[in-house]
């Protein structure tokens, strides 16, 4: 039998959903990752904003065209938000996103099949995500997941070099819905890194808050045989007095101080991050700020989007600024986000990288630098791997390279 698992949303849900797709082959199924003609499906939502969410609630018609007699089940945030609105469209099953492994129970028990549980991800890229935690205490005003997802949940240290050990994709991406919070039994994000300097595979973290940025945590990156030298650290605003309606717990400044510091261990390190545009209290002058700090704080790349209410949230009982604001603003961000990419990328052009082949692009092999550069080279010259490049010319949204 043939199983699709289709996902929406973070890579927080890619990881789960590769957990099911390898529960699901242990129960003799083929998977796949994509909608297509299938005779299970297995829809993993998200509800970080509206759209998110109209999108999820689309999945169901969407795997029906492939197969109208398939048996669908339904996983996520966006069905731990409102699961009627997915038993009304027919789902076999709904669970929410804090108990997915409800899921491989309800398969089993469909084809009278025995249950393993949520297994160790099926590794389906170059790159394996590792979930170090689940959960979210930081209640930022904008957002719903904390909501959704519960409270900060940490796996055990040997847990998680366990399952490390058993990878044998090039790179590593520890990831969760907030990595920073990291903790058990009394220890941290910084002494997990400690524990993996003798991982000799290439190691990226997944998005950063700004409390984790410190001396020791940075130090102990250092000592690592090989850190991907890229920061995700969330913003979502560079006006101080958005960020404390936000509830994010720094200011403009201090998020710069952090940024500076990154450069002082790294200094060809790729910062990349997340802004909100319009957020409720964003007035014009706000919004210039955030505009300015792309430049200042000298980002590779900007993920922008457009404040979207969520019902629940803090901020949901905010005056709204209006629609025709928010895409204007949008853009803007985008457009400089775009800028702050070329800038980035063109500074490495004539430099050497190293550079993890993942897929086949028109005659080119794709993949990325340890700074998250976009690398396109010549198929003729590698066959998948690893490898040191030298940077030729701005490409695409990335650079053309050769081999060292």
């Amino acid at each position: 039998m043939k199983a699709s698992v289709f996902t929406l949303g973070c890579k927080v849900n890619e990881v789960e959903s590769a957990s099911i797709m390898a529960s699901l082959e242990n129960m003799g199924f083929e998977t796949f990752d994509r909608l297509c003609p299938a005779d299970i499906y297995v829809l993993n939502t998200c509800a970080v904003t509206r759209e998110a969410e109209k999108k999820s609630r689309q999945l169901i018609a969407r795997a029906r065209k492939f197969n109208p007699d398939a048996e669908i089940f339904v996983c996520g945030c966006a069905s731990e938000k409102d699961k009627k609105a997915y038993e009304a469209k027919g789902a076999a099953f709904v669970c929410g996103a804090r108990k997915k492994e409800e899921i491989t129970a309800a398969v089993a028990r469909k084809f009278s099949l025995a249950d393993c549980g949520l297994l160790f991800p099926k590794q389906t890229k170059t790159r394996a995500f590792v979930k170090i935690q689940d959960g979210c205490n930081n209640f930022c005003s904008y957002c719903i997941i904390p909501y959704l997802r519960g409270r900060e949940k940490s796996r055990k240290i040997e847990d998680i070099c366990g399952e490390i050990a058993k990878t044998d994709c090039p790179e590593i991406v520890l990831n969760g819905i907030n990595i920073s919070s990291y903790g058990y039994d009394g220890l941290t994000l910084t002494d997990l890194i400690k524990r993996l300097e003798g991982v000799e595979k290439r190691l990226r973290l997944g998005s950063l808050e700004c409390n984790i940025i410190t001396e020791e945590f940075l130090s102990a990156l250092k000592r690592l045989p090989d850190f991907a030298r890229q920061f995700h650290l969330s913003l979502q605003s560079g006006s101080s007095a958005v960020l404390k309606a936000m509830n994010r717990h720094y200011t403009r400044e201090e998020y710069l101080e952090k940024c500076a510091l990154i450069y002082s261990y790294f200094p060809d390190a790729a910062i990349t991050t997340d802004i909100i545009a319009g957020f409720a209290t964003e007035t014009d002058g706000d919004f210039e700020k955030s505009l300015s700090i792309i430049k200042e704080a000298g980002f590779a790349r900007v993920h922008a989007f457009a404040f979207s209410p969520r019902e629940g949230t803090a901020a949901f009982k905010m005056k709204d600024i209006p629609p025709a604001v928010k895409s204007e603003r949008l853009h803007a961000l985008l457009k400089a986000g775009e800028e702050a990419s070329a800038r980035y990328i063109a500074g490495f052009i004539g430099k050497t990288l190293d550079f993890i082949a993942e897929e086949e692009e028109n005659g080119y092999w794709t993949g990325y630098s340890g700074n998250y550069i976009k690398i396109y080279l010549p198929c003729s010259a590698a066959s998948g791997g690893k490898y040191k490049v030298k940077l030729l010319e701005s490409y695409k949204d990335g650079a053309l390279a050769e081999l060292v």
